[in-house]
């Protein structure tokens, strides 16, 4: 890799343009969640949806997802605060992949294809780092040290298992039978007797 006058070089642009398009699908997404804007539904219409998925209260599962994937995408795309932005967006495409897992990996069956590939190129970028051409890089990695690699994957990870633990928990519940109908179930019937 040869390097150019100005110091930059093939991996930082390359970096550069995995950030961009990473971040600003993921921005772009939130919102759809947030603003409704790109045809999304607002807070109110993620709200609903997010609650019919299992995930309560809807309209705070809402506003968090949106605001993960606005901002961890946004701060990606800038490359600024690269190791909290790539684990707050991985975290949030962890939590959708975890609704599209049922129907399998690809994409056109309503799979974990698209949410999984948004989610493991935040996590890289997070672990890899913005490049020289980011703003981590301008304002001298401030607020993208080595260490903080493992800390925001630490608090994402323990907020999205805890997130996702509470939803499979709610989904287990609503499939369970109440007592009620498990007592009719046991009960038997005048022609089954």
């Amino acid at each position: 890799m040869s390097k150019k006058a100005n110091g930059y070089d093939r991996t930082d642009l390359g970096l550069l343009f995995l950030r961009l398009g990473a971040g600003g699908v993921l921005a772009a997404h939130g919102a759809q969640k947030l603003f409704g804007w790109f045809g999304g539904h607002g807070v109110e219409g993620t709200g609903a949806f997010m609650e019919s998925v299992g995930y309560a209260p809807g309209k705070a599962s809402a506003v968090a997802s949106g605001v993960a994937e606005t901002g961890g995408g946004t701060l990606l795309a800038l490359g600024l605060a690269t190791p909290a932005a790539g684990a707050a967006a991985a975290g949030a495409m962890t939590g959708a992949a975890a609704v599209h897992v049922p129907q399998g990996f690809f994409n056109q069956s309503g799979g974990f294809e698209y949410a999984g590939f948004l989610g493991l190129t935040a996590a890289g970028l997070a672990v890899t780092g913005p490049g020289r051409l980011s703003l981590d890089h301008a304002l001298g990695h401030t607020v993208n040290r080595g260490w903080m690699i493992p800390a925001a994957f630490a608090g994402a990870a323990t907020a999205t298992l805890a997130v996702i633990g509470t939803r499979a928990k709610r989904l287990r519940k609503t499939d369970e039978p109440s007592l009620e109908e498990a007592a009719q179930a046991a009960t038997p019937t005048a022609e089954g007797s």
